[in-house]
């Protein structure tokens, strides 16, 4: 099959419903927040900002809020970057904390960062936070419920998905890891050199039978966003 490119790289607004918020856990319940890093400016897309690539519809960072969601995060920040202010106007992101990174073009690592500072200052005060990628739309609820479900109420939690036995997307940091995770992301390794140095420490989530970890990196992966 030949990859095909969309004509028109962003959808136009149209009306639409937009998911709704977990519902608050019970008093006591620990909380599991959604962070999504989609800060991303598509170089190799053209410079098209991958939060507004058109996904059945609407903008993908909709569709990947809404996994969170689905997902069991009632609290959801949202770390945008490459054209922040278009992201905004054109995509539904009520109830969400929607937070800007400056410097997006350094790498995730500064998203990482941005976004766990978001999440600190938080009155609601999560236990743990599952983070996702806007470019994983193969990646589901069903994979994000998995994970979120590994916190297990510990604030030194550290899970992953895994596919294959190989550590993907999602993650979830219990919040006492929140520090270390920000202290060790920059560039474009993000929480990689945290997630090496404690290797043991993680509950790897086996997750290949409900999702794909593809990422939307380059014309020739558009064609995933055409289903």
């Amino acid at each position: 099959m030949t990859p095909m490119t969309p004509a028109n790289p962003v959808a136009p607004p149209t009306p639409v419903t937009p998911a709704a918020p977990a519902a608050p856990p019970a008093p006591g319940t620990p909380v599991v927040a959604g962070l999504l890093l989609a800060a991303g400016g598509g170089r190799r897309l053209g410079g098209r900002p991958k939060a507004l690539l058109p996904y059945r519809g609407r903008p993908l960072v909709e569709h990947a809020v809404r996994v969170l969601r689905e997902g069991g995060c009632a609290v959801v920040h949202v770390v945008l970057g490459a054209s922040a202010e278009r992201v905004r106007e054109r995509a539904e992101l009520s109830g969400c904390v929607v937070v800007e990174n400056p410097d997006w073009a350094g790498g995730m690592g500064s998203s990482l960062r941005v976004g766990l500072a978001s999440l600190a200052a938080d009155p609601r005060r999560a236990d743990a936070v599952l983070v996702s990628l806007v470019d994983q739309p193969g990646i589901g609820a069903a994979a994000v419920a998995r994970v979120r479900a590994a916190a297990a109420g510990r604030r030194d939690a550290l899970a992953a998905a895994s596919y294959d036995g190989k550590r993907g997307h999602p993650v979830l940091f219990g919040a006492d890891r929140w520090a270390g995770v920000a202290a060790g992301a920059e560039g474009d390794r993000g929480a990689r050199d945290y997630l090496a140095a404690h290797r043991d420490a993680i509950a790897l989530v086996e997750c290949g039978d409900v999702a794909e970890p593809f990422d939307i990196d380059t014309e020739a992966d558009l064609y995933r966003l055409e289903g």
